[in-house]
């Protein structure tokens, strides 16, 4: 078994190092991973530069773009084999909700997604790295279960694990993404040369956290796990478009 790892966090995050080691045991592992910290960099390709591929005295391959980035490289032209597995994380933080839009951790499992591969994204829901051990327990756990018998339609999951001593935490439970409130608004400021600046605002406290969404999962000590979709088409809503459409003719 060999299992591609990557992140969002960047290469040298504690999240990554501790993936790397409690898998070693399921099978070989490659890690490429982006230089810097690109959390919130979505599904984002750099088409407009070159990329460089480093590796670190840890061995892992660390590259100057995005989540997705790594992955795409990793799997179209840097690697002389294919993984049979992508896991992504364990993320400083949580990616729950409308968050794993924006999310670089959830993009680099769904790059491996796209390109027909199976894959899994962990984070760690209070920031902080804090109980990374017991995260990196559960991770092998969920990573070990889904080689030994791999869902059924679940090939690209996102998982949440709440920041517990393993002993506490209660189990884990398949979720649906709950949904945030709109998002604090931006920050002005001004930079040295006293140009307006502005950074973007904290996410929005969760507006759809009910029974059966990840947010109340991880708020009651489960480890949330969400299967994870890519087709974007609003099939609800195809019949009153096709209608729409129609009537323009």
């Amino acid at each position: 078994m060999h299992i591609l790892l990557s992140n969002d966090d960047g290469y040298f995050s504690p999240g990554l190092a501790a993936l790397a080691d409690v898998l070693s045991d399921l099978g070989r592992i490659t890690v490429v991973a982006p230089e810097r910290d690109r959390s919130g960099a979505s599904n984002s390709l750099t088409l407009d530069r070159p990329l460089s591929v480093r590796q670190a005295a840890s061995g892992f391959f660390y590259i100057n773009g995005t989540p997705t980035d790594c992955v795409h490289v990793a799997l179209t032209g840097l690697l002389d084999d294919r993984p049979d597995l992508v896991v992504s994380g364990i993320n400083d933080g949580a990616n729950m909700g409308d968050d794993t839009i924006y999310s670089g951790t959830v993009a680099a499992a769904t790059e491996a997604h796209l390109l027909g591969l199976p894959a899994l994204a962990f984070s760690l829901v209070d920031r902080g790295y804090r109980e990374l051990e017991a995260a990196s327990r559960v991770a092998h756990d969920i990573v070990e279960a889904f080689m030994r018998r791999p869902p059924v339609g679940g090939a690209l999951l996102n998982v949440n694990i709440p920041a517990l001593p393993y002993e506490r935490i209660a189990g884990v439970r398949s979720t649906r993404l709950g949904k945030r409130h709109v998002a604090e608004p931006v920050i002005r400021s001004t930079n040295p040369r006293g140009q307006e600046i502005f950074w973007i605002g904290p996410a929005g406290g969760a507006r759809d956290a009910g029974p059966g969404t990840d947010f109340h999962a991880v708020e009651n000590g489960w480890v949330s796990v969400t299967p994870l979709q890519l087709d974007l088409t609003h099939h609800q809503h195809m019949e009153a478009v096709t209608r729409w459409v129609r009537d323009l003719d």
